[in-house]
């Protein structure tokens, strides 16, 4: 795991209320480049708003984001793409009359012009999409078959490589592996890990807390709109998680052999 000095991106006092519900109450949440943190919780804690807030997809009633260690405005997801943030919620956003190479490419086509107009360039779009593949260790033999036929592994695999193949430095994942088998679990969360390893930061939701102590760095605890509390997975145990998320308080963490910085409840 890369270690960096600075957080890439920082949320800080975020807050959204739709109607009379508070969904998020003032949350802060570091990003780290090289690092898988992983945002848990019981369903309404106000992970998916947080994420979409990030996205672009929902604007915060208050709070500031940094990126980069300036402040920023993601107004929407086009702001967001631009600074290198791309997400993959859970229905991926897939064409399944597609093949890999249409969907990598999906809005962003590479064309040329030949004489008589413009034409796509499937064949440029083929070699990038095969050397991808192969950079992020992604086995799919047929690129050119229609990603209906294909596994929930490779359609995960496949959305989360579009995202790398425009420069992304922070992935957003939403529960990328809830409705996969345990052999497609492990081939996603080995494509995260390589992700993480090439210098992304990867921020995903996740129920399951032994995937989530198997393969992340970092883990932030939510509960009704709040931040519990932030560990690094070493400093930290799965009961000391659970009861943060049952009881949505934390003990002051414990001693680790290198400091680092801590989220603080918002």
């Amino acid at each position: 795991m890369t270690e960096t000095k600075a957080p890439i991106v920082s949320m800080r006092g975020i807050t959204k209320a739709y109607g009379g519900v508070q969904a998020l109450k003032g949350v802060d949440l570091d990003i780290y480049l090289g690092e898988v943190h992983a945002l848990v919780g019981d369903n309404a804690a106000g992970k998916s708003s947080l994420i979409k807030t990030l996205a672009g997809a929902v604007r915060p009633d208050a709070g500031t984001i940094t990126f980069e260690g300036r402040e920023v405005r993601i107004e929407d997801p086009r702001d967001a793409k631009a600074l290198g943030i791309e997400t993959v919620y859970q229905d991926l956003a897939l064409a399944d009359n597609l093949d890999v190479p249409a969907n990598v490419f999906l809005g962003r086509e590479i064309t040329r012009r030949p004489p008589f107009g413009w034409f796509l360039d499937n064949r440029a779009m083929e070699e990038r999409a095969r050397g991808l593949l192969a950079r992020l260790k992604i086995n799919i033999p047929n690129v050119r078959l229609k990603v209906r036929a294909m596994s929930g592994g490779q359609r995960q695999s496949i959305a989360i490589a579009r995202c790398v193949c425009f420069n992304a430095r922070v992935i957003i994942l939403d529960e990328p592996t809830a409705a996969l088998g345990v052999q497609e679990t492990g081939k996603v969360y080995a494509l995260i890990r390589e992700m993480r390893d090439q210098g992304c930061g990867v921020l995903l939701i996740s129920h399951n807390l032994n995937h989530v102590f198997e393969n992340c760095d970092r883990i932030t605890v939510m509960k009704t709109g709040s931040l519990v509390g932030s560990r690094r997975v070493e400093e930290t145990t799965q009961d000391e998680v659970v009861k943060m998320i049952v009881s949505g308080t934390a003990d002051p963490p414990r001693a680790a052999g290198r400091p680092q910085p801590l989220a603080q409840p918002g």
